[in-house]
């Protein structure tokens, strides 16, 4: 326990400082201070003292040098219980120092922003900060480390009923979260450095070391299954992405929910014209670009009505009232996503009392360039799929050629396929999904139940295979169906019967030499 009769303040985030300020000046405590910081609480009119008058030293550097000096630290680190550090205070003119107050330049923020260069984001690099902190933090029997402006109000509370004393329960809370908030911040530093280093002449793209940090956003009724926990985490180096979503309507969010939420807009994320998707346990049970919002939506759907009962729907663009009746008449959804609602859609939509109403911009649903999956024990890491089809790289190699049309078509096909689980096959007309098989053992199952629910559709469709064919029945049932055209990776040792086959069904066969499979 201490009695706080001196306190430090420096900090770059001013928010509540100056009520916190006058709180302690009230309680009788002493305030050294450095430059902006130092300024601001005189304007508010309380007395302070410039560390640079306290130590005698300017500050230099153009700020890069203000507290680091020894009438500094060795008031905050001398141990209060030894006699030898208080009479080296005491040759020493130095005085303790029973508080500190800061919080850190916005490294974070500076560097989110769009063409920051290396220079700026050095200069936003703190020295002096963290080093305040650790001291007080290491020293946290005799003096209190306060690095979160939130904790202000709480602080002086303590302060007051106790007459300025803080407990060590306090005191050691705030020591680790100084500690956490200095690792979190050369972390995110390193990172920082990493990210510019990756790709570069002997540094591999996958990191060494991976430090993941993810603050709770929610706890949610439970996880994939009733009998599971479940909650939401914010990845804290990711300023973007889904936890920015906003419910305007409807029931609370699930895990499920979450997951269908995510793969919608990484689908329609894709499209810059007005697109649609359909999500069900993950996967898409329709996909489809239109002229209108509307249209893409109706194509989307009717792909696989009876598997997008209680789907979520995702749009790219705002939604309109010709759109919202659409979905209105739909049957039974889960939720929709989409950049925004005219006012007359919401309030068609709104009289769906269970639909959960969703909003976020899509430039704020930035992709992840990373992917890992969770094992026991460890993780997998990858790089995220991110590969879109250039038709320049592509071999037909069959006979017969493709038409501009159909080339955007696969093209289309090729976006659609990656967000599929596999073994994945799609069929495509223009710029709908007719059929989806996914998540099949074996590829010519998932060849079977496209077709299965593209039905006549099938007839003239483009078949879109996530990886190669391995056997020459695909190619058969395919053509049965009516299929046209096939888009497979190639690579198989059936390469060559696979083609003769496709070549005596007069179906173009194309190559592409990449693989999507999603696990």
């Amino acid at each position: 326990m201490i009695k706080v009769k001196r306190a430090l303040l420096s900090v770059s985030d001013k928010i509540g400082l100056a009520d916190f300020a006058k709180g302690l000046h009230a309680l009788g405590v002493e305030m050294l201070s450095t430059g902006g910081t130092a300024r601001s609480l005189m304007a508010a009119g309380l007395p302070v003292k410039d560390v640079s008058e306290y130590t005698g030293s300017p500050e230099i550097l153009d700020g890069r040098v203000k507290t680091l000096h020894p009438k500094i630290y060795a008031g905050l680190l001398a141990r209060r219980d030894d006699v030898g550090h208080l009479r080296q205070l005491e040759e020493g003119n130095i005085l303790l120092i029973d508080l500190v107050v800061v919080n850190l330049y916005p490294f974070a923020k500076v560097i989110q922003k769009r063409n920051v260069s290396l220079d700026e984001a050095v200069e936003n690099i703190d020295i002096g900060g963290p080093s305040l902190l650790r001291a007080a933090a290491k020293n946290y029997r005799s003096v209190a480390a306060v690095c979160n402006p939130q904790k202000y109000a709480d602080i002086l509370k303590e302060l007051q009923d106790n007459s300025g004393l803080l407990s060590d329960a306090v005191l050691l809370n705030l020591a680790m979260e100084a500690f956490e908030h200095t690792a979190q911040y050369d972390q995110m530093i390193f990172s920082y450095f990493q990210s510019l280093m990756i790709g570069s002449d002997g540094f591999s793209s996958l990191p060494k070391e991976l430090f993941l940090k993810y603050q709770k956003v929610q706890d949610l009724r439970y996880g994939e299954n009733p009998h599971q926990a479940g909650a939401f985490y914010h990845n804290q180096g990711h300023d973007g992405g889904l936890p920015l979503i906003q419910q305007r309507h409807g029931k609370e969010l699930s895990f499920n929910n979450l997951l269908d939420l995510n793969a919608a807009l990484a689908v329609v994320n894709d499209f810059a014209q007005p697109a649609a998707v359909v999500i069900k346990h993950s996967n898409p049970t329709g996909v489809a670009v239109g002229d209108t919002l509307q249209s893409a939506f109706k194509d989307a759907l009717s792909c696989d009505k009876l598997s997008a009962f209680g789907g979520i729907i995702g749009l790219n663009q705002t939604v309109d009232r010709e759109t919202a009746e659409a979905i209105s008449a739909s049957g039974f959804m889960e939720s929709v996503v989409a950049p925004g609602y005219q006012e007359a859609a919401f309030k068609i939509l709104a009289k769906k009392k269970n639909l959960r109403i969703m909003q976020i911009k899509l430039d704020a649903f930035s992709i992840n360039k990373f992917d890992f999956k969770i094992v026991e024990g460890g993780l997998l890491f990858q790089e995220a799929d991110r590969n879109l089809l250039n038709m320049n790289d592509v071999k037909i190699v069959t006979s017969r050629k493709l038409t501009k049309i159909q080339e955007e078509s696969i093209q289309f096909g090729w976006k659609v396929v990656r967000h599929v689980r596999s073994n994945a096959v799609i069929l495509v007309k223009g710029r709908k999904t007719v059929g989806i098989g996914c998540g099949q053992t074996s590829r010519i199952e998932s060849t079977q139940a496209a077709l299965q629910k593209a039905g006549k559709r099938a007839a003239g469709a483009i078949m879109i295979s996530d990886a190669f064919l391995p056997k020459v029945d695909n190619v058969t049932v395919a053509a049965k169906a009516g299929v046209k055209i096939i888009v497979q990776t190639g690579g198989s040792i059936v390469d060559e019967e696979v083609i003769r086959a496709a070549e005596k069904a007069k179906i173009v066969m194309v190559m592409t030499g990449v693989r999507h499979f999603k696990h």
